[in-house]
């Protein structure tokens, strides 16, 4: 299967419960799609950046086919969890198409 997975997490912020690891299973590139217009110069805009939980669920559901059950179980999150970053990740990659935004996908939010 190549590399072993590692795992992510959000940066714990103030009181409660901290976040749980999500476990990646591939190398998530640091990748960045322009939008251009006809004349061929880039839109400018805020970009949207798509986390790395994101881009797994997003890839393990619609690129690999897996069902939501699978996914969250590769992934150590409930279904709930995996959901939810499935949402976020359509969301973030329909805003990015429609408002012509840059996206950009890095293990890492600067």
């Amino acid at each position: 299967m190549g590399k072993p997975p590692w795992r992510w997490r959000w940066g714990r912020r103030g009181r409660g419960r901290p976040p749980k690891h999500r476990v990646i299973w591939g190398e998530v590139p640091y990748v960045t799609f322009v939008p251009f217009d006809e004349r061929g110069l880039p839109f400018s805009g805020e970009p949207i950046y798509l986390l790395p939980d994101e881009y797994e669920a997003l890839r393990l559901v619609y690129l690999e086919g897996l069902t939501q059950e699978e996914a969250a179980a590769r992934m150590n999150i409930s279904r709930g969890t995996l959901w939810r970053s499935l949402d976020s990740g359509r969301r973030k990659v329909v805003r990015a198409l429609v408002e012509k935004r840059p996206l950009i996908i890095s293990s890492s939010r600067p």
